[in-house]
């Protein structure tokens, strides 16, 4: 069996681009196994994993643990909000008392940026990172990419433009690493005051003028406006962010190609996205969804095979 090159999944600038297809490759196979009646597979039926998120989450969450349920494993779900860290437990006395209970993966999700970089660095079990502040989400950056795969039938050479909140962004950043290891252009677009000074660093081309992104592109991966991370003002309101960069059928109309769209979630409908949109046959949103249990599943199976 091939397996990755690393024990753990931190971020997507820790991992090979072969380390990628072999994900993808990994993926397309159980996305097989989820199109089945019985949908299960006895492939870590031995492995226990804890789901540790320090954060709010919803699709995250629910697509690890039913990634986890597909493959038979033993699961193990931990909420902050509910445990002894509000009585100030440490983060690694907290993890260290879930390894005790015999754990072999930590899934977790971090407000701070290196938490699981950190954790790797101190304990046995293999870490698979689920969102460190506005760091990466290593996940979710290889779902888009092996959804843009399915749907136009190579990353390599395609235009992907990443649209919105860029400054407080996980996503954007796992999402930049990804397409250039496979070979994609990437442009980023939103107002000036949501774009990260060091971005044209990371080889991204910037433009400020949202139709001229969508003219360029292929696809276009909307990101929702973070207002929990942001503690000052970046724009005047939610309206006028809507009227500058809002994606609407109108505005698509106004293009002379079939683009894709894609957002990670949740869609805050009628700022970034309008539903006119959203559920149009432009979108491959919920496809996302589908691809990533695929995705988690894959790399859960093969990181269980790295000790």
């Amino acid at each position: 069996m091939q397996t990755l090159s690393t024990k753990h999944l931190l971020g997507i600038k820790n991992i090979t681009e072969s380390d990628i297809q072999l994900i993808f490759e990994t993926a397309d196979n159980f996305k097989d196994v989820l199109n089945r009646p019985i949908k299960k597979v006895p492939s870590l039926r031995d492995i226990t994993i804890a789901n540790v998120f320090f954060e709010n989450s919803t699709r995250t969450k629910l697509s690890f643990e039913l990634a986890e349920k597909r493959l038979s494993a033993d699961v193990v779900n931990f909420a902050s909000s509910s445990s002894s860290v509000k009585k100030g437990e440490t983060l690694i006395d907290t993890v260290n008392n879930i390894l005790a209970m015999k754990v072999d993966m930590v899934v977790m999700r971090h407000s701070s940026p290196g938490a699981p970089h950190f954790l790797s660095r101190n304990i046995k079990a293999n870490i698979i990172n689920a969102g460190d502040g506005t760091h990466e989400h290593p996940t979710q950056a290889l779902l888009d990419a092996f959804s843009i795969r399915e749907k136009l039938g190579d990353v390599a050479g395609k235009k992907v433009a990443i649209i919105g909140d860029i400054l407080h962004s996980r996503v954007a950043l796992s999402n930049i690493f990804c397409l250039q290891k496979l070979g994609a252009e990437v442009k980023v677009c939103g107002p000036i005051t949501l774009l990260p000074k060091y971005i044209e660093s990371l080889g991204v081309q910037v433009e400020l003028d949202v139709k001229k992104a969508l003219e360029w592109c292929d696809v276009a991966n909307v990101l929702r406006i973070q207002l929990e991370r942001q503690q000052i003002k970046y724009f005047p309101s939610l309206r006028e962010y809507s009227l500058y960069y809002g994606i609407n059928k109108k505005l698509l109309s106004q293009i002379d190609k079939e683009i894709v769209i894609m957002h990670p979630g949740p869609i805050n409908r009628g700022v970034e996205l309008n539903s006119d949109v959203a559920d149009s046959e432009h979108s491959i949103i919920l496809q996302q969804v589908e691809n990533g249990v695929a995705i988690r599943m894959a790399v859960l199976y093969l990181l269980a095979g790295v000790k």
